[in-house]
């Protein structure tokens, strides 16, 4: 977090010369500091603070300012109207995140330096099966809506790690969808889910049902933990020593005094459980205290001494005034909580390092501030259009927000360059050009393809095959690739392309001079489809075996206009004209024994091909998990960093709930592309649904550290270029490992 306490070296000299000198407005850019203040009693405390300053011979003086909400005070001070307020970390963010205020002074109290609290689940011993990654369609209890504990820091984990998905920032619906019943007091509100209030009890005489304050017996964090303990819920959302304060005896009220704390565990975040007393290492956020803001140019180290000042004089021993104290003036935490033991120096003066990066991934989880008003999608062929309108319609059929709009691109670095300068929001992208989006454009993941319905398997990933046709007298190994007609989903594409080129180099098979990989290439084989590869200076015979579109235009484009483009073209490729098909694992499974009902596939059969094994063997299509060139990440859709992954994962999940590729009744389907003349189409033909990037938010992250250490190697004069060391550690790498 980065503080000291007490006054500092460097501050200690700044004010001295600020004093001796008498320049406070221009070296400590301060006469007088603003107080912001929301209340009537705020107002009250602050006059008297100013007034104990002044007989104190306190400076910078004090001053008050009236404003109608924390908030107000933020842009009070970013207006210069004002200099400080202290805010609790909710608003500290939006203070930050909208008028770019730092945080100068901390507020400290019993806990560790920095801390309130710490935000846990607990659930009951006995319920043994259940974790933080099963806690849909469970029943919850919660301190209170909007409360840190109960609310923005479990649910905003939730939303954040992809576990609960939310459409069009629609939050108190997805907890209702996501929680089979809830008690969140405060939630009665008319336009919420019945659901959230339908675990409350209200007070003895079944009144304030749901309401958020004590005439709701399961308000606040003993309330929570009551509604855990009397088995309304499954789990509860309350802050770190809930338990503790009603267990083994140190709650005398009926409901709490037979209760051991030995019974209950905390849910972590890394899936696993901890014993109450292990909150420190097994808690979803550390909840940070308040701290005093200020504008980016005002001297945090002026405020911190005028308050330290003051905090020696009026402490918590004070007879007088305290500064800590709002009893005085009939009110709770005024200008400062009044918990607080010490105000702290904060060194990293920066939002980000006071609130932490755990509540600061659950505050993001409810942020709506970058929800679009339109999700413009990048489409890069015909049929891609054509079936992206029909997305756009059924979505709005259904009322799915935010509404889908249709943009043409040239090919997928083009829609690259259209994302980064905004002027489209999203396209989906392999591996390879996932790399360059997020390296070259600093685009990151907001969701991504599964190919497998199952829960507990990874599906975020699938491996890179050579397929080849079954033949009793040519049946032609690995080793003897040379001199065949190869067909790529391609160019710079992971399976088509990075992974089988990097293997042939690796192996020594393919040899090449100053770079020239491509020439390489088409010296080796004989002819090619390598969609993407009509570009100037690249050999014609990579596009030799490519055929365009039905008209015979859009020859070797990389773009679904070549017929040979992508996993089923590259296969098509091979059924028609090619000796060997790089391509994904499913590929001939997806396009042979009927599956593919057009007429160039519709009599293929799957024990007419066979997979070509490192080793040197031939194996069936169905034994790719033994026989693979290597195990690679899936598809990614990739948007700017500016938008809201929330928006566009929860617009895809509600999405493909009515046109997945179950059975539906709606017409349109996601992960089916035959209607458009064409294959995988948006996504995948072979993806079963569409999954949260959970915690891994660029592109790093998903491609994770196997696959992205032997990438970043390949690259040569800015173009993907593989070296014969990158693939080596490549192949021995990923060949025989998960992609995790």
């Amino acid at each position: 977090m980065g503080f000291t306490m007490g006054r500092t070296k460097q501050g200690s000299a700044l004010w001295a010369v600020c004093i001796l000198v008498g320049i406070f407005n221009l070296a400590c850019g301060l006469k007088e500091i603003r107080w912001c203040v929301i209340s009537n009693l705020e107002l009250n405390k602050c006059s008297q603070m100013k007034e104990t300053f002044e007989s104190a011979k306190i400076h910078p003086s004090i001053s008050c300012v009236t404003a109608t909400s924390a908030l107000d005070c933020a842009k009070k001070i970013a207006n210069k109207e004002a200099d400080a307020v202290s805010l609790d970390a909710g608003a500290l963010y939006q203070a930050a995140k909208e008028h770019k205020l730092k945080p100068v002074v901390g507020e400290t109290s019993e806990q560790e330096a920095g801390t309130l609290y710490y935000a846990v689940a607990v659930v009951k011993k006995s319920n043994s099966s259940i974790t933080i990654n099963n806690l849909k369609a469970l029943k919850s209890c919660h301190t209170g809506y909007e409360e840190a504990a109960g609310w923005s820091a479990p649910i905003g984990y939730l939303i954040n790690t992809g576990k609960m998905p939310v459409m069009g920032c629609n939050i108190p619906q997805a907890v209702s969808e996501f929680f089979s019943q809830s008690c969140i007091p405060g939630a009665q509100h008319i336009n919420f889910p019945s659901s959230l209030c339908q675990l409350c009890i209200g007070d003895e005489k079944s009144e304030n049902k749901c309401a958020d304050n004590a005439g709701e017996r399961y308000y606040s964090d003993s309330g929570a933990f009551r509604c855990l303990a009397k088995q309304a819920g499954d789990v509860a959302f309350v802050k770190h020593s809930t338990v503790l304060e009603n267990t083994d005896g140190n709650n005398s009220t009926v409901w709490a005094k037979d209760l051991h704390s030995s019974d209950y565990q905390l849910l972590c975040r890394n899936g696993s459980r901890a014993e109450v007393t292990d909150w420190k290492t097994c808690h979803l956020a550390r909840v940070p205290a308040r701290a005093i803001v200020v504008r980016p140019d005002t001297d945090g180290t002026a405020i911190f001494n005028a308050l330290d000042a003051a905090q020696k004089k009026f402490g918590i021993t004070s007879t007088g005034f305290k500064m800590f104290d709002s009893a005085s003036y009939d009110g709770i935490d005024l200008l400062f909580q009044d918990s607080t033991k010490e105000f702290m120096f904060i060194k990293n003066q920066t939002y980000q390092a006071w609130l932490g990066s755990e509540y600061l991934q659950s505050l993001n989880g409810l942020d709506c501030y970058r929800m679009p008003n339109v999700l413009r999608w990048c489409t890069q062929s015909r049929g891609e259009l054509l079936k992206c309108g029909a997305m756009a319609e059924a979505f709005s059929n259904k009322n799915l927000t935010p509404p889908v709009q249709c943009v043409s691109g040239d090919n997928p670095e083009d829609c690259m360059k259209m994302i980064k300068n905004k002027d489209i929001d999203a396209v989906t992208l392999d591996a390879g050009h996932i790399y360059t989006a997020g390296k070259m454009y600093e685009l990151v993941p907001a969701a991504a393809e599964s190919y497998t319905a199952l829960a507990d398997d990874d599906g975020a990933s699938y491996y890179a095959v050579a397929v080849v046709k079954r033949s009793s007298h040519n049946s032609f190994t690995i080793d003897q690739l040379r001199g065949k007609k190869s067909c790529h989903t391609g160019l710079d594409r992971t399976a088509g392309w990075n992974i089988p080129i990097g293997t042939l180099i690796e192996r020594g098979d393919i040899k090449f001079n100053k770079c020239n990989i491509a020439k390489a290439v088409s010296e080796f084989f004989s002819a090619s489809c390598v969609p993407g590869a009509n570009k100037s200076g690249y050999p014609s015979s990579l596009c030799e075996l490519c055929i365009g579109d039905a008209k015979g235009k859009s020859r070797c484009a990389s773009s679904a206009e070549e017929q040979y483009s992508s996993y089923t073209g590259a296969f098509r490729c091979l059924a028609e004209v090619g000796d060997v098909a790089f391509v994904k694992h499913t590929t001939v499974l997806d396009n042979t024994d009927g599956k593919n009902k057009e007429p160039w596939a519709k009599n293929l059969k799957s024990t007419d091909y066979q997979l070509l094994c490192l080793n040197g063997a031939r194996a069936e299509v169905m034994q790719w998990k033994d026989c693979n060139l290597a195990r690679v990440p899936s598809h990614a859709v990739m948007v700017h960093p500016s938008t809201s992954i929330t928006a566009v994962f929860g617009l895809l999940n509600a999405g493909q709930a009515f046109f997945g590729p179950d059975d539906n009744s709606y017409g349109f389907q996601m992960f089916n592309s035959s209607a458009y003349d064409g294959n995988d189409l948006l996504f995948k033909d072979s993806t079963e649904k569409i999954i949260s990037v959970e915690e891994k938010k660029t592109y790093q992250d998903w491609l994770g550290k196997t696959y992205l250490e032997a990438i970043k190697r390949i690259e040569c004069s800015g173009a993907m270029i593989p070296s014969t060391r990158s693939w080596l550690c490549l192949l021995i790498l990923m060949s025989h490992s998960f992609f995790l």
